[in-house]
């Protein structure tokens, strides 16, 4: 068994530190009130069972909790006062160097928190550490100075996640829709250089890498892009190739009828889309942001957003070669073709593209294919989309999230026109929706109470990232608020007006709520029985935004939060705060907002059409999932699940498998399995479980890890049951 010291490191756990520490408490009482040797055992002995029932690895804080509970057990009363008056001196001592031994335990390598943080952050590169030595130091001033210690307590506790406090003590944003269209049409700025309109298809995609790696060094959440935005730079680049065509064939003497010069120009109209494509496709998997790693950049795929005939066309030919590189994939640095982590794809699922004898089905089979190999693209219905999606104007609206699942709500401009990108989103708050329930004892009354409190406590913290955004100056960041990517401000000028009145928004997330219907019904949600008190509970919150919105003229608005390391947080402080109570903590992770739970029997479309009902009553954000295996000789099942999307759900996407074992070449599922108290990843071909060794692609949380999770989140994928 190992232990996670307060630093972060990871080592193997020693029973002798246990009965020494209450040796020494022990022997510092007079002699009626001490332990016997077969008690200080006892209590080590029972210690190491609560441990190990916990499925995961204990930190040293929740064993000398334990400890603590042990020696009162035994009523050694002045024993464990001593015990903890030695642990109170020493938490005193620690307060003044507790960031300073992260810090060290970062640039040494041995902090597994942070190793297992991002599934797309390698923690031993420099810019990783960079990244994670300035995020402690600004978890360190927002704990101590920048936010209320009632809300920074409720944080630790895990009663509320207040997200990204690693980038809190700077004035940043959390994700956003890139106006990708106005930077490109109208030029922009760069590092100081002015980057004007460019003059072809291949430029326009090398400028949009730039900009996706400016905006992803100046926020801290997800970006999207449209390729429609690029769209209008093919027919530029067809125009200048039909030039230089006829140019050359009439050096050659060569009669240039029209239909050599459409042939030539098309093919070679075809190879600069192939080009440029491939320039997004490595760019993004390539660069290194200044929080080190890849942009978490989404690019979004809507036939529907073309404005003409002819763009429309361009953008088919886009799509269909984005589709079919992300097929091939990526080489490793073995020269083999596997999965990359980004850019994550949406492709939206629409009349002109859903049916066999629509004009674009080639592009959705395309699409089927892709995702049974690759994991992507995920898929919105523009059909659901513009039946929830509607504006103060009653019209409905299809357009990508922010990311992997934010989502902005409706908005007109002062010129009552739809206005989606150029926006973004302020932040976000997690309320614990299982520890409301277990605080609560199962009573009713009290649940309602404690959910009443912990949502003022959530609406207090927004409030703090509000303010912290407020006054903000353009100056911050030039590339979001002076050249495009989200404004056009002035230099100097705050970004306070672009923070009310529905322009950007500010998110309440919520996790658990399978878990927290279960304990107050005795069933899961999926029961018809217990989906009325989950959907009163979604409603609850919809109805506190909108009370907040109406108070601060702040779009407020309900977001299924995706869980990653938090998820394995959650559960521990649930643990430690109620005890391991079978089918709510027993295990080392929570459910992801509304879904059902993971190792829950259910097939594919009855999941979908279940969890439809929660996606409508979160508008800030929300992605469901079906877990299903090898697809690849399977296709007319992805598409019978691609179009029941198109009919059901706003926003879904297929999990499978895509993993490769450097040492044997196994292309199979590597498999999770135990190993002395911790899970591992393991090639059931060769044995292999050197982590750097193999590629392991998962999606955890609506987008895709590359780089290994935490403990919690490493159990739930391998809980997860398949649904079809």
């Amino acid at each position: 068994m190992k232990i996670i010291k307060r630093n972060g490191a990871e080592e193997v756990f020693d029973q002798s530190k246990i009965i020494n520490a209450i040796r020494k408490a022990n022997s510092t009482v007079e002699a009626q009130y001490r332990l016997t040797d077969v008690q200080i055992n006892r209590i080590s002995e029972a210690v190491i069972l609560s441990c190990e029932q916990l499925n995961r690895t204990p930190t040293v804080e929740e064993i000398q909790d334990l400890v603590e509970d042990q020696i009162m057990a035994h009523g050694a009363f002045e024993v464990a006062k001593h015990y903890i008056t030695y642990r109170y001196t020493r938490s005193l001592i620690r307060k003044s160097n507790t960031t300073d031994e992260r810090i060290l335990s970062l640039i040494e390598c041995n902090n597994e928190e942070a190793k297992q943080e991002n599934a797309n952050k390698n923690p031993i590169v420099n810019s990783t550490q960079r990244d994670y030595i300035a995020g402690e130091v600004s978890r360190d001033l927002t704990d101590r100075i920048l936010l209320p210690h009632d809300i920074v307590e409720a944080h630790n506790a895990g009663i509320i996640h207040f997200h990204d406090s690693d980038y809190y003590a700077q004035h940043m944003h959390n994700c956003d829709l890139v106006n990708l269209e106005d930077m490109l049409q109208n030029g922009t700025v760069i590092t100081g250089t002015l980057i004007e309109r460019p003059h072809s298809f291949s430029t326009a995609c090398n400028i949009a890498t730039q900009i996706i790696a400016q905006v992803a060094s100046n926020q801290y959440g997800g970006q999207s892009i449209s390729l429609a935005h690029l769209a209008p730079f093919v027919q530029v680049s067809r125009e200048k190739i039909t030039a230089s065509v006829k140019d050359e064939l009439s050096t050659l003497s060569v009669e240039a009828t029209d239909d050599i010069v459409r042939n030539l120009t098309e093919k070679r109209l075809r190879e600069e889309i192939r080009r440029g494509i491939q320039t997004i496709q490595y760019q993004v998997v390539t660069l290194l942001t200044t929080n080190g790693q890849a942009p978490f950049v989404t690019v979004f795929m809507y036939l529907g957003e073309a404005k003409n005939d002819q763009e429309r066309e361009d953008l088919a030919l886009i799509i269909e070669e984005t589709l079919q590189q992300r097929w091939q994939g990526v080489k490793n640095e073995k020269g083999v073709w596997v999965t990359p982590a980004f850019p994550k794809l949406i492709y939206v699922l629409e009349e002109d593209n859903i049916h066999e004898d629509s004009k674009y089905w080639y592009l959705t089979k395309l699409a089927a294919k892709c995702t049974a190999r690759r994991l992507v693209p995920d898929y919105i219905s523009e059909k659901k989309m513009l039946e929830l999606k509607v504006d103060r104007n009653g019209e409905g609206h299809c357009y990508p999230c922010m990311g992997c699942r934010s989502f902005l709500t409706p908005f007109v401009d002062e010129n009552n026109q739809p206005k989606y990108y150029g926006r973004f989103n302020q932040g976000v708050v997690t309320i614990n929706l299982v520890d409301v329930a277990l605080s609560s004892g199962g009573n009713t009354e009290k649940f309602w109470e404690i959910f009443n409190e912990r949502l003022e406590l959530c609406h207090r913290a927004l409030m703090c990232r509000h303010n912290r955004l407020k006054g903000t100056l353009s100056d911050a960041a030039p590339i979001l608020w002076q050249y495009g990517a989200c404004a056009r401000l002035k230099k100097g000028e705050p970004i306070d007006r672009l923070l009310y009145g529905g322009y950007s928004t500010i998110s309440l997330g919520y996790a658990g709520l399978y878990e927290c219907v279960r304990y107050m019904t005795g069933k899961s949600h999926t029961d018809p029985e217990a989906t009325p008190f989950a959907l009163e509970v979604m409603e609850y919150m919809n109805a506190a935004c909108r009370k907040w919105k109406a108070m601060h003229n702040i779009d407020f608005s309900l977001y299924g939060t995706p869980l990653e390391s938090t998820t394995y947080k959650f559960a521990k402080c649930l643990q430690h705060r109620f005890g391991v109570i079978p089918g709510i903590t027993d295990k080392s992770y929570i459910t992801n907002s509304y879904h059902v739970h993971v190792t829950e029997e259910i097939n594919a479309f009855e999941k979908l059409e279940f969890e439809a009902q929660f996606q409508r009553l979160s508008p800030g954000g929300a992605i469901s999932y079906v877990e299903v295996p090898d697809m690849q000789n399977n296709l007319d099942a992805v598409l019978e699940i691609i179009k029941f999307i198109y009919e059901h759900i706003l926003y879904a996407e297929l999990n499978t498998k895509s993993d490769y074992c450097q040492v044997c070449g196994y292309d199979g599922e590597i498999a999770i399995e135990e190993d002395n108290g911790k899970l591992i990843w393991k090639c059931p071909q060769c044995g292999n479980t050197d982590q750097d060794k193999m590629n392991v692609a998962r999606r955890t949380c609506g987008y895709i890890g590359t780089q290994y999770w935490n403990q919690g989140l490493t159990q739930e994928i391998k809980d997860r049951v398949l649904h079809l």
